[in-house]
């Protein structure tokens, strides 16, 4: 069975409000595939935080990054196979205030 190649989230401004949700299917009826990460830094260096939990949670054991320092102007792409449930969410935020931008690709499956 193939899946639909899409936009899961973003364009989406991080705040440093480290439990904002970032991704979820909604609905239990899809599962998504998350293969592409890609978070750009438009201003000063600036870290970035990104678990995979709960809605709005940020426990301990389930950061995929934590604090990770990008450069000015620069961007990090992380290459990712993460399976994502309607049980999972993708939280997260940056130290600063909508210097980091993040978008995440992937593919959508019917159950």
């Amino acid at each position: 069975m193939a899946g639909t190649i899409k936009r899961l989230a973003g364009p989406l401004a991080l705040t440093t409000t480290y439990t904002t949700n970032i991704f979820n299917d909604a609905s239990a009826l899809l599962y998504s595939v998350v293969r592409h990460i890609h978070v750009a830094n438009k201003l000063a260096t600036d870290t970035f935080r990104l678990y995979l939990g709960l809605t709005g949670a940020n426990t301990a054991g389930t950061e995929l990054f934590y604090n990770y320092s990008i450069a000015a102007n620069t961007a990090y792409d992380y290459y990712p196979i993460l399976k994502m449930t309607s049980a999972d969410f993708l939280v997260g935020g940056a130290a600063t205030t909508l210097t980091l931008v993040i978008t995440i690709e992937g593919e959508q499956y019917v159950v």
